[in-house]
């Protein structure tokens, strides 16, 4: 079941595209964090997410908001580096790929039977709850100007 409002995010430590770790406690401790799964680099529904998640991160920091974007994907280190470079995505893409889905699991938008994550979304608050929690079909594509409004207004 999908985490959900009040609950506590699970912590994690992944390796980002360029192979340095991406831990979620010291992303919170700077601000409020949306941490969006992504099912798959390099497909249409995705490659429009990564740019509107980019636009989230970029209109915060021009704002001088204290907002760090997350996506998180089962792909490899190397996959999202790729991805990252042909889509020019300069936030944070963490690689859930070994042991496979974890942080996924932890926050219950993993797909057994596929091997992705699915397309949840969340908003967590600098001390390590979560305010805001959903989840849309993988052929959904999401807007995050939902998360962006309670992010500002968190914390």
């Amino acid at each position: 079941m999908i985490l959900g409002p009040g609950d506590r995010a699970p912590d994690f430590s992944l390796s980002d595209q360029f192979g340095r770790f991406l831990h979620l406690a010291e992303a919170a401790e700077r601000g409020p964090v949306i941490l969006a799964f992504l099912p798959y680099a390099f497909s249409p529904v995705c490659g429009d997410e990564i740019r509107a998640l980019q636009e989230v991160q970029d209109d915060a920091d021009a704002a001088g908001d204290e907002l760090t974007v997350i996506a998180v994907s089962a792909d490899s280190k190397y996959t999202l580096a790729a991805w990252g470079a042909e889509r020019g995505v300069t936030l944070a893409l963490g690689s859930d790929f070994w042991p496979h889905g974890k942080v996924a699991r932890a926050y219950g938008v993993f797909d057994e039977v596929h091997g992705v994550a699915e397309r949840g979304v969340f908003v967590i608050t600098s001390g390590g709850t979560i305010v805001s929690g959903r989840q849309v079909a993988r052929t959904q594509t999401r807007d995050f100007a939902i998360e962006a409004r309670i992010a500002a207004a968190t914390d």
